[in-house]
């Protein structure tokens, strides 16, 4: 029958919950038609409680009223000090389970450092390929500021940020037994990186009676939502009652949902048509060919892979590619194969089995965009350097606007680089996206493409692999010893701890989350 396994029709979901996912999936596409609205998705990043006299913001669950704001706004930087609320609030009859001090954890000066074992995994093995990758475009090597391409809007394309527990491939894969943690690798990355986050998260982990966990990502959170901004040291202020349509354009929320509709249409405007097309054993899981309306999914293959951590830890992770690059080392005039002749030689001692083989050119690709503070209405003067023109540097000293990415997003990009190390994509595109004009923030051009092994920007921005892998293990541990049921992982809204909490089942299930 058309549900039956791989070989009927090679369908894994039944119609009804085919069509449920697909209906909750359009949520996150129809933002491309309502980019006009005012605040968008109130989320995690508002709700700011200022330090200053009178400050009143509704606009989420902080309610009005800065708390103790009797000075007139003195001393110095505290005056704007940003009070974060948590991304979901704790409700009394949570368990507290452990609190990871972030800093100390990098440091290594945690009480659980004991627990951080950063080996990496004993083997990779990948379990099913689904969806279809196309060929990149190699125009988009070219672009420069003098002739910069224009971004389109893809209005066809289905992008399926679907989380592990709605995954039918999972699903049947944690049925089959063939891991003890599941997870998608934009969890995964997420966790591995999070010492590096500043805004509130949280992940939900559902523990079963076989010891098995499910990392998962709340309906209504902000999770796929890109940052902007958000390891600057003068992030975007939030929305306040008298803000202006300027102020409010450079809001985190609007930001970061303009962030997140120039990422998703550059990894697909980079792509060559249909014609190069290479698919993979099983259709997008996620795309229903018969409720489509004109739609098809976006370029995305789906690498089901399994980690081995030792330990009997295997995990099972989604992993997503976005394209095929040319094999640059035929060309010979690529700028990523730095000396060739030295990876030949580590080749004998397979030290790391995530390593890519040669000649795989399967890529991921992610879009950078320019965010400018100063030209906002009474900024403070930029200090000389912090604030870098994109289109004076891009072309001669992309390094420099890459550092200054790199304070500025050190999470987005560190959580980019460990996707990719996960998916086993041997380069990784990176787009500089900026505004066609700084106050209009729906049209938008690309300065630069940049083409990145993911191992050599790994190291480049200082993300150990090790480490990676000793966080998410840390995890793992943690919820070990618990027993079954749900449990939060969140970051705490203003200091850099992480909590674990164990919930009633039925938490986040109804429509409030």
């Amino acid at each position: 029958g058309p549900n039956g396994g791989p070989g009927g029709g090679k369908r894994f979901v039944p119609q009804a919950r085919r069509r449920a996912n697909a209906a909750r999936l359009r949520q996150l596409n129809a933002r491309r038609n309502d980019g006009n609205q005012q605040g968008g998705n109130v989320g995690r990043y508002n709700q700011p409680q200022r330090t200053r006299a009178g400050g009143r913001f509704g606009g989420g669950r902080g309610g009005p009223g800065g708390r103790g704001g009797r000075g007139r706004g003195g001393r110095g930087p505290w005056r704007d000090r940003i009070d974060r609320q948590a991304s979901v609030s704790v409700r009394p009859d949570w368990r507290r389970v452990e609190e990871v001090d972030l800093s100390k954890l990098s440091k290594g000066t945690s009480p659980l450092s004991n627990l951080v074992d950063t080996s990496p995994p004993k083997s990779v093995e990948d379990l099913l390929w689904c969806g279809f990758l196309d060929q990149y475009n190699d125009q988009y090597d070219k672009v420069s500021t003098r002739t910069p391409a224009p971004l389109k809007r893809v209005e066809t394309k289905e992008f399926y940020p679907v989380t592990t527990t709605d995954d039918p491939v999972v699903e049947k894969l944690a049925i089959e037994g063939k891991g003890t943690v599941f997870a998608t690798d934009a969890i995964l990355a997420h966790l591995m990186t999070c010492p590096r986050s500043v805004y509130p998260w949280d992940i939900i982990v559902q523990k079963l009676p076989t010891g098995a966990l499910f990392f998962d990502k709340r309906d209504a959170s902000q999770f796929d939502y890109l940052t902007v901004h958000e390891t600057s040291n003068t992030p975007p202020t939030p929305v306040r009652d008298n803000s202006n349509e300027d102020e409010l354009m450079n809001s985190p929320e609007r930001l970061s949902l303009e962030a997140t509709m120039i990422n998703q249409n550059f990894t697909q405007q980079i792509l060559r048509s249909s014609k190069y097309r290479t698919k993979f054993d099983y259709p997008n899981p996620f795309w229903d060919e018969d409720d489509n309306d004109g739609m098809e999914p976006a370029s995305v293959a789906y690498r089901y892979r399994k980690f081995d951590l030792g330990d009997d830890i295997q995990i099972v992770a989604r992993c997503e590619l976005h394209g095929l690059g040319k094999d640059r080392q035929k060309t010979g005039t690529s700028k990523i194969v730095t000396n060739i002749s030295a990876n030949k030689k580590k080749k004998k001692k397979a030290a790391n089995p995530l390593d890519v083989p040669e000649g795989d050119q399967y890529m991921t690709a992610y879009a950078l965009n320019e965010y400018d503070p100063s030209y906002l209405a009474n900024a403070p003067p930029a200090r000389p350097g912090t604030a870098i023109n994109w289109r004076e540097k891009i072309d001669n000293q992309a390094g420099a606007v890459l550092a200054s990415e790199l304070k500025n997003n050190s999470f987005k990009l560190a959580k980019w680089t460990a996707q990719s190390l996960l998916a086993g994509a041997s380069q990784m595109k990176i787009g500089f996206v900026s505004r066609a004009t700084p106050k209009n923030a729906y049209e938008h051009v690309v300065l630069a493409t940049q083409t990145y092994r993911p191992t050599d920007f790994a190291a480049q921005i200082t993300l150990n692999q090790g480490t990676m892998w000793g966080h998410m293990r840390l995890f793992i541990k943690l919820l070990e010893k618990e027993p079954e049921g749900k449990y939060v992982i969140m970051r705490d809204p203003n200091r850099a701890i992480v909590r674990i909490y164990g919930v009633p089942a039925g938490t986040f299930e109804d429509s409030d989350g």
